[in-house]
């Protein structure tokens, strides 16, 4: 709708033929909108004077229609602010409901929608994903942002926006944005590529949904880490892959188990640098059979880097990318860890000769991820800002995973197995047998403990009953405390193995 002064001027049509007055369609169209509940309680609505100019009507059947209105509770005055509908309406309405807002029966639901949606299981905000705090996966030290920087940079682009910014963009992304991205991660990643082959997208999962949509048809197969990201194996189910487990050991995936399952996939997902859950960096050897297997076979390595700057024992591992001679690899990466995740900015660097399909792709998809705040990333690179806060945060994130691990040894001894404690922001700990993680990381969301489940994490039988945790968001001297309340829910919820 229009914006105009005094409110957002509503879909009102008057008929001066009609038998009924003016001032009468007016207020039938302004009742039945708020009985309808397309106007809200406490919605501001157009001045008497704007909303007659808008009709091309006098001002009086206006006028009328308002006072009506007023009288019967449907419109409040405020003054020197204007004229509302009334805070006090009730949210739950008790008029039948149109058509348009009437829910179906979950069954007529379920044929009216595409297969592709019923592959997928229904939205819900699961128990260990609805709050921050404690062992949340993935959540940042966002007091340690620097907003300052960050707000002067949004206020600087906000004054004087370029045209650009204002347009719809190229589907690659903003140009100058590309290129900060080439420059970084030449330099921290090892990746090789030109900014022409990079496309901002709206985070790591755009960027597999547009991949799968390039690569994949309907019953491809896809190796797929077991364990893995669930999320991962959502967008390939929607897309109708067919998954094909393949286990993970110390050494990464086990590309020798992949083949003899199944050599001719059209593709494989993988981690190399921190695989999600379990943390495994994938050795050297791995990566060239992994490589070769590719180039023979004619199959797409999708290469999801999503927090490798964040090692510890050592510097940062390079890219299987940056291994790639043949231009078989996808790589994805993202912004949601580094800095925070509803920035929704990450970037896919293809292969040449893929970029056009890509763009396609995207194109019909969204068009282009928005460019405002791509300029005001490209100036927190460019200005060192992002380097700078890496390193920060990489210190930062040190300190608190050793007050974890110390806290996991001091309240249970070796009765948790950590794993992948070296790098990240999350490391996964392993329950002795009897334990069902699921259960009680139901039970920890009530106690604002945040654990995410290891066996979910299984396309197949789970091997493992754990948990995944989070320590980002942690400070290092909160840490003790927490795991000592992660025990309490343990032992409520069965018999944790002696202490050694």
């Amino acid at each position: 709708m229009k914006r105009i002064s005094g409110g957002f001027s509503p879909m009102i049509a008057v008929d001066r033929k009609a038998k009924d007055p003016l001032h009468k369609q007016i207020y039938d169209a302004y009742r039945s909108m708020i009985v309808g509940r397309r106007l809200r309680a406490g919605q501001q609505i157009p001045s008497t004077r704007t909303l007659a100019l808008e009709l091309k009507v006098s001002r009086i059947p206006v006028l009328t229609a308002y006072s009506q209105l007023l009288a019967e509770g449907y419109f409040e005055a405020r003054a020197g602010a204007g004229t509302f509908v009334c805070s006090s309406l009730p949210d739950q309405v008790t008029w039948s409901a149109s058509s348009a807002t009437r829910s179906m029966p979950p069954r007529a639901a379920s044929r009216a929608v595409g297969r592709r949606a019923l592959l997928l299981p229904p939205y819900e905000k699961i128990p260990w994903l609805r709050g921050l705090g404690a062992f949340s996966v993935s959540q940042p030290a966002y007091d340690q942002f620097p907003f300052q920087i960050w707000s002067r940079l949004i206020i600087r682009h906000s004054r004087n926006p370029h045209v650009s910014e204002l347009h719809y963009g190229s589907p690659l992304g903003l140009e100058s944005l590309r290129e900060a991205i080439c420059t970084y991660l030449g330099t921290a990643r090892a990746v090789r590529c030109d900014p022409q082959q990079v496309m901002i997208v709206s985070g790591s999962q755009q960027a597999l949904e547009i991949s799968s949509r390039v690569l994949l048809d309907e019953g491809s197969a896809v190796w797929m880490e077991e364990p893995g990201y669930w999320l991962t194996r959502q967008v390939l189910k929607a897309a109708s892959c067919r998954l094909v487990p393949v286990p993970v050991d110390e050494e990464g995936i086990d590309v020798a188990a992949g083949i003899k399952a199944c050599r001719k996939a059209r593709a494989v997902y993988v981690a190399p640098s921190h695989q999600y859950p379990i943390g495994a960096t994938m050795s050297a050897s791995r990566r060239l059979q992994l490589l070769a297997w590719a180039e023979s076979s004619g199959s797409w390595i999708i290469e999801d880097d999503y927090d490798s700057e964040y090692r510890y024992g050592s510097m940062p591992i390079a890219s299987l990318q940056g291994l790639d001679s043949n231009s078989r690899v996808i790589y994805i990466g993202t912004f949601s860890k580094t800095l925070f995740p509803s920035l929704r900015i990450g970037y896919v660097v293809i292969p040449p000769d893929l970029v056009n399909r890509f763009a396609a792709v995207r194109h019909a998809m969204d068009i282009s991820s928005p460019y405002f705040y791509q300029a005001v990333l490209t100036d927190f690179m460019k200005e060192g800002h992002y380097a700078r806060h890496i390193r920060r945060m990489r210190l930062l994130y040190d300190k608190r995973r050793q007050a974890l691990v110390a806290g996991i040894r001091e309240e249970f001894g070796s009765a948790l197995e950590v794993l992948g404690s070296e790098a990240g922001m999350h490391l996964a700990v392993t329950l002795p047998k009897g334990f069902r993680d699921l259960e009680i990381t139901k039970h920890a969301a009530q106690e604002k403990l945040w654990l995410a489940p290891l066996s979910p994490a299984y396309l197949g039988k789970a091997s493992r009953q754990g948990f995944i945790l989070g320590f980002g968001g942690t400070p290092a001297a909160q840490m003790a405390h927490a795991v000592r309340r992660l025990k309490a829910v343990i032992l409520a919820h069965g018999k944790l193995a002696a202490k050694e």
